[in-house]
């Protein structure tokens, strides 16, 4: 093995050391500097990432606070509007539900005043027509007509006395 030979042991070492050195400049001068500045590169990308993830997080918090600030303002419209129409609602229902009560207490009134009337009728033919039933029955039982006269007192007297 020719490295262990110590006749050209100093020779190697000689060339061990320029050769340790060119590759240590090398390094140092080109290798070093273009890996660090990738590094740097990098580095400053991810940091204006963050930036722009923070300033995209910050405006799409702002978005979310301006849509539930309109959508809270549009549910507070809309229950304004809801309350607005419930109170027209009310004022046309009691509105109507008065004039229906109106018209059903004129319809009421004359009907009761029909009803009245068809009353008084009744009863004022009433004591005609007990006169006939009791001069139908009179003259049937005796066989003669009775008198109009007493037969009118007697119905007046039984009137008289089924009122009091």
């Amino acid at each position: 093995m020719p490295q262990l030979d110590f006749t050209t042991y100093v020779p190697q070492i000689i060339w061990l050391v320029i050769s340790f050195t060119a590759m240590f400049l090398v390094m140092w001068k080109v290798c070093v500097p273009r890996i660090g500045g990738a590094l740097e590169a990098r580095q400053k990308k991810i940091e204006q990432n963050l930036e722009r993830a923070a300033e995209l997080k910050a405006e799409a918090e702002a978005a979310i606070e301006a849509y539930e600030k309109a959508l809270a303002d549009a549910r507070a419209t809309a229950h304004e509007e809801i309350v607005k129409v419930q109170a027209d609602l009310k004022a046309k229902q009691d509105a109507e539900e008065s004039k229906l009560s109106q018209t059903l207490q004129a319809r009421i009134k004359e009907g009761e005043a029909t009803i009245d009337k068809a009353l008084q009728g009744a009863l004022a033919s009433l004591d005609t027509m007990a006169s006939d039933v009791a001069a139908a029955a009179c003259e049937r039982l005796t066989g003669e007509a009775p008198d109009a006269k007493a037969l009118e007192k007697a119905v007046a007297g039984a009137a008289k006395a089924r009122q009091a």
